[in-house]
């Protein structure tokens, strides 16, 4: 009988050769400089073996063997080679992605395991430098140059617009959001390349291997955006469910309660990393890289309209549904919800579920207490923004002062504005005042006839009619909050 051993092979890549004998494999570096690497002299590529080894060590200690050298020629110096224990190819991560093979727990498994590999790796201010605003920036407008350079004819010149602008607006106004993440410790020496070409899942659990050792500053990154590139190659290869349990199960392992906006943002980042390295290799000769980045500008356009930080202000007259349907906007979005019949009573020091009936503009309706109310929502609304979190804003917004402020709040953090105004027919708000329970509004009849006659017009609003269902309403209202 024949043993069954694995085959050999050799491939090669513009910086490497990887030869495959049986059970290890060897990486030999080619004598290459790139500028952004450089492997020019025989000390700088057993330098950089050495470095692979160590930095893939943290990973999979058990994978990276060591550096060997390798001459033909007695008692020479010999090149260097990095040793590796081989992989099953029919473990490959990418390809049991293609084949449809069941991996949820697969997948779990691994957000655990890079959750706990970030929680150890190495932090400080020289990787927290990497993690900032204007770093980022840096990186995506890097990334845009050499796109406009090569990449004409292959990506859409609509698409590429797209993609700058809704980068740049997202970024302008995140300033406290990149500050938080750097003060809660999450900018880690991490991997900096997590494919699924590179990952195998094993019975004892997975390998995760080839983090990028030439850069060090393209390791220092956000956990966030390190995991994020392996969620992008899930979707890229067909399995988005699989990148989100990905990015879920991380964010609980870690405890991390990043905004769905950064993450979207995080996924875009590095869908355009690979529409950029698909462009250059098109430029180079590859026909076929054309398509490869039409498919990961989709993502990153995709991921990057998820991301939108948005301002919804939702108003209207008492009995309009406008509670009922700010809280199922906010719930589809994924928004925080603010509610100014909450806010007024806490800044008043009454219990919220407690009414405080009282004439029209008078006692906590007074308005001094109004105007204090629409001040501290919007200075919550702005700090929430800042920091990627969409929200939902639940008042009356009857007076044209108020609304003009919440215009500029989203102004300034560079946020998506729109303005919902619910409606119903006379009849049928006068029927709720009269039957609702629950609510935290003390307004009835008189009140919403009053506010009626004293509101400002409001033209600039949508109006959702909400006589009919609240999944009616709330699809039209979502039609309007998301266009696209």
């Amino acid at each position: 009988m024949t043993e069954n051993r694995p085959f050999a092979a050799v491939r090669e890549t513009h910086i490497g050769v990887v030869f495959l004998v049986g059970d290890r494999v060897y990486k030999l570096k080619k004598p290459v400089n790139l500028g952004f690497l450089d492997f020019s002299t025989p000390e700088l590529r057993r330098a950089a073996c050495h470095r692979e080894v160590e930095l893939n060590r943290r990973l999979t200690p058990d994978v990276y063997l060591g550096v060997a050298t390798v001459s033909d020629v007695d008692d020479a110096p010999g090149e260097p080679l990095v040793v590796m224990r081989r992989m099953p190819d029919d473990r490959r991560l990418s390809t049991l992605v293609r084949a449809g093979v069941p991996l949820s727990d697969e997948i779990i498994r691994l957000a655990r395991v890079l959750a706990a590999f970030h929680a150890g790796a190495e932090r400080g201010p020289h990787i927290d430098a990497e993690g900032t605003c204007e770093a980022l920036s840096d990186r995506w407008e890097a990334s845009f140059a050499q796109v406009y350079e090569v990449g004409a004819g292959v990506v859409s010149d609509e698409s590429r617009a797209e993609i700058v602008r809704r980068t740049r607006e997202f970024l302008a106004g995140r300033e406290a959001l990149f500050a938080s993440r750097i003060a809660e410790g999450r900018i880690v020496d991490g991997h900096g390349d997590l494919l699924a070409d590179d990952i195998f899942v094993l019975d004892d659990g997975p390998r995760v291997l080839d983090c990028i050792e030439f850069d060090d500053r393209l390791r220092r990154l956000d956990g966030l955006d390190d995991i994020a590139f392996l969620a992008m190659d899930l979707e890229r290869l067909g399995a988005p469910e699989l990148g989100e349990l990905l990015l879920d199960r991380y964010a609980e392992y870690s405890g991390d309660p990043a905004p769905a906006a950064l993450r979207a943002h995080y996924v875009a980042y590095r869908a355009f990393v690979r529409v950029k390295v698909a462009c250059l290799r098109h430029a180079q000769g590859d026909a076929s890289a054309a398509e490869e980045a039409c498919v990961y500008a989709d993502i990153a356009v995709r991921h990057l309209r998820r991301g939108e930080v948005r301002l919804v202000l939702v108003g209207g007259l008492p009995g309009s549904g406008k509670t009922t349907i700010a809280g199922l906007v906010a719930d589809e979005l994924g928004a925080v919800l603010l509610s100014s019949d909450r806010l007024r009573k806490e800044l008043a020091g009454l219990d919220p579920e407690r009414h405080a009936t009282a004439p029209y503009r008078s006692g906590i309706y007074a308005r001094e207490h109004t105007e204090r109310t629409y001040t501290e929502l919007l200075r919550r609304a702005g700090e929430l923004l800042e920091r990627g979190e969409s929200v939902v804003l639940d008042a009356s917004w009857s007076g044209a002062g108020e609304r003009e402020l919440a215009r500029k709040v989203a102004e300034r953090t560079y946020s998506t504005f729109v303005s919902l105004r619910c409606t119903a027919p006379a009849a049928v708000t006068e029927t709720r005042l009269r039957t609702r329970t629950g609510s935290l509004s003390d307004a009835d009849p008189t009140i919403a006839h009053a506010m009626a006659a004293d509101a400002a017009s409001w033209p600039q609003a949508v109006d959702i009619d909400t006589s009919g269902t609240p999944a009616a309403a709330l699809t039209e209202a979502l039609r309007m909050v998301r266009p696209r």
